[in-house]
């Protein structure tokens, strides 16, 4: 079976921009085959603006995302395995999907949070200091009456 990742992906993407809302994509900078800049990279984890606006040529397939982006007002194409995604979310609320760090290949990505806060270091492409990331948190119950 195909992971479901880019899936979530594509989905949650389309829903925050049918929203009006600006889609981040938090990914793991360290994972092999990523290609982001190197200098807005924070304790191995980028955060990007990924809204039709601040990028182009978008492909979310179903091994990799890419796109073109400016950083600092040069022209740089990102590229990471679907693997490298952790999360994507709504930067006015933090609405989205966080994924676990590391899923099994070809396993299931339901370690997903839906509605989950958005990471401290949320961010547009051209800011030029990334303030500091926080882990995703992690999924919890609750038992409403």
């Amino acid at each position: 079976m195909t992971p479901s990742r880019p899936y979530f992906v594509r989905a949650v993407y389309e829903w925050l921009n049918d929203n009006n809302m600006t889609p981040y994509l938090l990914l793991d900078a360290s994972h092999a085959g990523v290609r982001v800049p190197t200098q807005f990279v924070k304790d191995g984890r980028i955060t990007l603006n990924i809204a039709p606006g601040a990028i182009n040529n978008l492909f979310i397939r179903n091994d990799a995302i890419s796109f073109g982006a400016r950083f600092s007002g040069s022209p740089m194409q990102i590229d990471a395995p679907m693997a490298a995604v952790l999360a994507i979310f709504a930067r006015e609320n933090g609405e989205g999907l966080f994924f676990e760090q590391q899923a099994e290949p070809g396993g299931s990505d339901f370690g997903a949070v839906d509605g989950a806060a958005a990471p401290a270091d949320a961010q547009s492409p051209d800011d030029p200091t990334p303030p500091e990331p926080t882990p995703p948190k992690r999924p919890s119950l609750r038992v409403v009456k």
